[in-house]
């Protein structure tokens, strides 16, 4: 049993890292009425962490090749444990927003390392095994989000969802002493500091100048300014990565076309079939009525279906085309939204959501598996690892960015649906910020306006996700050439890999 310890220690933290991504969702109306937190407050909440994640993943990687990877996992571990500790302290949105931002850089500390930990810890049949476990953790976190997220919000206050980090957070470093040894890369080169900051500047700004398109619109001074910032910062980015000798990101790896349409339908996956299950949430709680235990079991069946799916999937698409097995599970993801956007209408139970959730997640569980040897197998075995980083940053991207998009819709769609009822912008914002119930405490005219607006606004959202998993499957359909998923197809269950110089032994476990 001791030879799995260190498979252990990296379990802990993968676990954590990304039931954080979830186990928000059911908790956000009741920070919402605890903090008087804003819609755009919430949405950064989800963001906040999201774009972190994102913008430090390669980084992290790099600097783990360079000083010892178990030396910058144990560091993410104490980042994020402070990190969660002040979370669930925070007095302010702001403080929470901010707190949840380096959250984000923990968990990219350790989201980086993990694989290279588990190369260097396993070999031969062991190391698939090893895969095969963290593979399955991967999946059962996206499941317990939201159901531990509803059990501790309910039962403790939303502030547990991250003070229960801490105790995980104890184990894993101790666990991590204990059992697993150092690695470096002696020929990591330095980090890409200009890159690293002109990537996290442009995508925050993006993401800002999206969130203030609910409140402003497409033209207002502010938000053409935060896209303007956007746009130049990565100018600057890709500048800086064609004149560096150490890149963040090799842009050479965008001259295969398989590559650009797996990176752009890992973006579009994140964003189509996860983004808008904030404002689901949303809608659950402070309309319907329901708890937090509740709204996180209505999602469920969206993170059971994947997980299913996705450890089958290695078993009965084995030799199936990439093109095919990615492209169709965002077939499916995009019919899944717009089969909820079909059956959404006022005064409908949630229900109505659980044939959609169930599409998207057989979605989700048959492209993901396929997206990591995709990705690696588009490139030259040398740059699997970095490949595998720019998914896995891809996908966090999508995350951030889709919030943003969708929220500009849901609240687009709020206001439309209470044009008729003579409310105005406040009763859309309350809408919003999950404060329906004290419109609804108005009297029971309210109920009819109320389930008119979330109706409208859930209806544009659930259209623009199937949109976007419509478009995702599209572009990998034209752009990634016909080969065989399990050509290069690490197990079953494998997860996607990341930047480390054991990238190449990790693509062949």
């Amino acid at each position: 049993m001791r030879k799995w310890l260190p498979l252990t220690a990296v379990c802990l933290g993968a676990f954590m890292l990304l039931v954080d991504v979830t186990i928000v969702m059911v908790a956000l109306p009741d920070m919402a009425a605890d903090m008087h937190t804003s819609f755009s407050g919430l949405q950064w909440v989800i963001d906040g962490y999201a774009l972190a994640l994102a913008a430090l993943l390669l980084g992290a990687g790099s600097l783990a090749d360079r000083i010892g990877r178990r030396r910058v996992y144990l560091g993410g571990l104490g980042i994020f444990a402070a990190a969660s500790l002040a979370c669930g302290l925070a007095d302010g949105p702001a403080a929470l927003i901010a707190f949840r931002a380096v959250q984000g850089i923990g968990g990219a500390a350790m989201f980086a390392t993990t694989m290279a930990l588990l190369s260097s810890a396993y070999q031969g049949r062991d190391r698939g095994v090893a895969f095969g476990v963290w593979g399955a953790v991967n999946g059962a976190a996206a499941a317990a989000g939201p159901i531990l997220g509803g059990l501790l919000t309910q039962h403790f206050g939303w502030r547990w969802i991250f003070f229960v980090n801490l105790p995980v957070c104890a184990l894993a470093v101790y666990v991590t002493l204990r059992s697993v040894a150092e690695s470096r890369d002696p020929r990591a080169k330095g980090l890409d500091l200009p890159g690293m900051a002109a990537f996290t500047t442009g995508a925050a700004a993006v993401t800002y100048a999206l969130i203030r398109v609910g409140e402003d619109g497409w033209t207002g001074g502010a938000t053409l300014g935060l896209f303007g910032l956007g746009v130049a910062a990565f100018a600057v980015f890709v500048l800086v990565e064609l004149r560096s000798s150490r890149p963040m990101l090799d842009l050479s790896l965008f001259r295969s076309r398989s590559f650009v349409g797996v990176m752009a339908g890992a973006l579009l996956l994140s964003g189509a079939a996860f983004s808008y299950l904030m404002y689901v949430s949303l809608w659950l709680q402070s309309a319907e009525g329901m708890g937090p235990v509740s709204a996180g079991l209505v999602l469920v069946p969206l993170s059971i279906s994947s997980f299913v799916v996705s450890a089958a999937a290695g078993r009965l698409l084995h030799g199936a085309p990439a093109r095919l097995t990615i492209g169709g599970g965002l077939l499916l993801i995009g019919a899944g939204a717009l089969l909820q956007a079909w059956m959404t209408d006022a005064g409908d139970g949630w229900p109505v959501l659980v044939p959609g959730l169930v599409v998207t997640g057989l979605g989700v569980g048959m492209a993901t598996p396929a997206m990591a040897a995709a990705a690696m197998g588009a490139v030259a075995p040398a740059r699997a690892g970095m490949a595998g980083g720019a998914l896995n940053t891809a996908r966090q991207l999508g995350m951030a960015l889709g919030v943003a998009v969708l929220g500009a819709v849901f609240q687009a769609g709020l206001r439309d649906g209470l044009s008729g009822s003579g409310q105005g912008h406040g009763a859309a914002e309350a809408l919003a910020s999950g404060r329906a119930g004290q419109l609804l405490a108005t009297g029971p005219a309210a109920r009819a306006w109320v389930e008119e607006a979330f109706a409208s606004g859930l209806r544009g959202t659930f259209l623009v996700s199937g949109l976007m998993g419509l478009a995702g499957a599209l572009l990998v359909l034209v752009l990634v050439r016909t080969q065989a998923a399990a050509a290069a197809r690490p197990p079953a269950a494998a997860p996607v890999p990341v930047q480390g110089s054991a990238a190449s032994e990790r693509a062949s476990a």
